[in-house]
């Protein structure tokens, strides 16, 4: 089979699209896969050094996530949805970005089977969708004047950050 110069163009751009986001993928996993090894009660303690030579530990995730110094991309766009995350609800920093590197290692296995990144895309939008569906029909009005349900609410607030 011979290919016109158009489509070796193509093909070409193809497989450095695929590189890249290949890349992409494994700078933001490199971020989750370190903060991951920190969450839950047997969570791991990471001793970070500062050029200084000052040496910082922690086990919490905004806090590792903090004092990488990233230079890829990616990695950045990491640390930048887990300060969002703390920004909108104050908690789940860690969370955020191990959920959003298994969604990522869940595309790159779907991406080497030969699945199309729009279909990968395109789904990944109906399973928020669905997701969106299932919580709000599992969710609870809170009545302002109901003292023990305010209550009840307040102390499951309280058994996080």
């Amino acid at each position: 089979m011979v290919l016109s110069n158009e489509g070796a163009r193509q093909k070409i751009n193809d497989e450095k699209g695929a590189d890249v986001r290949s890349t992409n993928i494994l700078a933001a996993r490199a971020v989750a896969d370190t903060v991951r090894t920190s969450l839950g009660p047997k969570g791991m303690d990471k001793m970070i050094q500062d050029p200084r030579g000052e040496v910082l530990i922690s086990n919490d995730g905004a806090t590792i996530l903090q004092h990488l110094k990233l230079t890829h991309p990616t990695a950045k766009m990491m640390v930048e949805l887990s300060k969002a995350q703390d920004v909108e609800a104050g908690d789940g920093t860690t969370s955020i970005v191990v959920i959003a590197g298994a969604l990522l290692h869940a595309a790159e296995r779907l991406l080497a089977k030969g699945i199309h990144p729009q279909t990968i895309t395109e789904a990944f939008l109906q399973a928020a969708e669905k997701a969106v569906e299932i919580l709000t029909s599992m969710s609870v009005k809170v009545d302002l004047d109901d003292r023990d349900q305010l209550l009840r609410s307040a102390t499951t607030a309280l058994n996080s950050k």
